[in-house]
């Protein structure tokens, strides 16, 4: 299901003749038909894509062996909203818990042509009140964001891609086992078939994440597609392309605008796509367990974050600032960090507040978890980590290192402010991620004070809002 976005997006990059022919096995169906009062289109495109709770193409044997006993649901499993930028340079990707609470709109019954008043409810539910017109609907009414485009993919079809695209990586820090989903990983890199790649997106019972850690697998599932698809091995390679496409789009539905002309030149846009250009974020929560009466547990918003992180891509801006924008100087004529970093953080405290700084944590040691513990309390510290920590090439580090992008010269004093004994390591052209390789030296996370307020990357100067969890697919790697 999360796949199935990112390979719609990268189709076509091979050009219009081998995506002709294709779309006669796209099914359609119109989910803007009667819509009104809708947001006002901005710039970039906007896809709702879903993952549909919907066995009937499986077999009982199927059932059985994927785990998924029981009835569909004929709900939303999964729901995001994928932004591609006006310059076809970055890929954003939102996840939308599937409990969110919400008031579905008046709508009619499909199925019993009831007409039904606005009422309480969790959002996948939208689905199976009123299909994919209502899901666009309760989804636009949320957000006050336009969607352009509609893909719906259910179980079935998200085994046969994954299996005809030869298995997708993924990585994890430590075994992964769910009873439920049949989910059954080691620790490290595996590839997953497709019945593997369903139960690790769908599994929710593992050490009591619940749906926000199954939405982060799902997002870094997409990270690992993309990466394997812009390797070469589905794009450069022409029998391969057209196999994985005719598998996706055979059981893909989609809204009747969405045809071979918009696939190829999507695809032509996005020729230079990397993983690194996709951004994933989940919506920001206030309360994960919100009981109401009737429903249970569900999951109510953060109202105030929420908005930002929409008009973030209503105004085509990325959701984390530092992808395009180097640290803010009064003037260029102060000059970056030389090697080895030998100006230490100012006195009295850092200009840039450690959440403007964001940090990868890489363990170059035999201590098992340091990478673990050390990236916590960075965010403890209020740094922007990418959650997570993987091993560094090698662990007989002696020195703890930070390697940085000489044009972010003051985030990196930040970053020393934490780790005083480091040594500043400059690589041009790494981009605002610093890269905290751990040695044996490493003692503790040290307190950072800051001297005020610094500029913030899209905000302008004197900008304190907090900037949203982002993690970039090149950075999407471990659990």
């Amino acid at each position: 299901m999360t796949g199935a976005s990112a390979l719609v997006l990268l189709a076509s990059g091979v050009g219009h003749a081998l995506v002709v022919g294709l779309e006669g096995g796209l099914r359609r169906l119109d989910p803007f038909a009667g819509l009104t009062g809708r947001p006002a289109a901005s710039d970039g495109l906007n896809f709702l894509v879903v993952g549909v709770d919907d066995r009937h193409e499986l077999s009982e044997e199927q059932r059985q062996r994927h785990r998924l006993g029981g009835e569909s649901c004929d709900c939303t499993d999964t729901l995001m909203l994928v932004h591609v930028s006006e310059d076809r340079e970055r890929l954003s990707v939102v996840s939308i818990p599937r409990d969110s609470f919400v008031r579905l709109p008046p709508h009619t019954d499909p199925g019993t042509g009831k007409h039904h008043r606005a009422v309480p409810a969790k959002i996948n539910s939208a689905y199976a009140h009123g299909g994919p017109h209502l899901t666009v609907r309760t989804v636009e009414d949320l957000t006050g964001v336009h969607v352009d485009h509609y893909l719906e993919v259910d179980f079935s079809s998200f085994l046969r891609t994954v299996d005809v695209l030869g298995g997708v990586p993924v990585c994890t820090t430590k075994p992964l086992r769910d009873p439920y989903s049949g989910l059954d990983l080691p620790a490290g890199a595996s590839t997953l078939d497709g019945a593997q790649a369903l139960a690790y997106v769908r599994a929710r019972h593992l050490g009591g994440d619940s749906d926000f850690g199954r939405m982060r697998r799902q997002q870094r599932f997409i990270a690992a597609v993309l990466d394997k698809a812009t390797e070469g091995e589905v794009l450069a390679n022409p029998v391969k392309f057209h196999e994985v496409t005719r598998t996706l789009l055979d059981s893909v539905r989609a809204d009747e605008g969405f045809g071979t002309s918009e696939m190829v030149a999507l695809g032509k846009a996005m020729r230079d796509f990397d993983p690194g250009s996709a951004e994933f974020v989940s919506v920001p929560v206030a309360d994960p367990d919100h009981r109401v009466r009737g429903l249970g547990s569900t999951v109510r918003w953060d109202r105030r974050e929420a908005r930002r992180l929409f008009g973030a891509l209503r105004d085509d801006r990325p959701l984390a600032p530092g992808n395009s924008h180097r640290d803010a100087r009064p003037d260029d004529s102060g000059p970056a960090d030389g090697p080895g970093g030998s100006r230490g953080a100012e006195p009295g405290g850092v200009e840039v507040p450690p959440e403007h700084v964001r940090v990868q944590v890489e363990n170059g040691t035999h201590r098992a978890g340091l990478g673990h513990r050390v990236d916590q309390a960075l965010r403890a510290a209020g740094f922007r980590t990418t959650g997570i920590p993987r091993n560094a090439a090698r662990q007989d580090h002696r020195h703890t290192v930070v390697t940085y992008d000489p044009g972010w010269d003051r985030s990196v004093r930040t970053v020393q402010a934490a780790f005083p004994d480091a040594e500043l390591r400059p690589e041009a052209g790494r981009g605002p991620t610093m890269t905290v390789t751990l040695g044996r030296d490493f003692d503790r996370v040290h307190a950072v004070r800051t001297d005020g307020p610094a500029p913030g990357p899209a905000g302008g100067p004197g900008r304190t809002d907090r900037e949203f969890r982002v993690v970039t697919g090149d950075h999407a790697t471990c659990d």
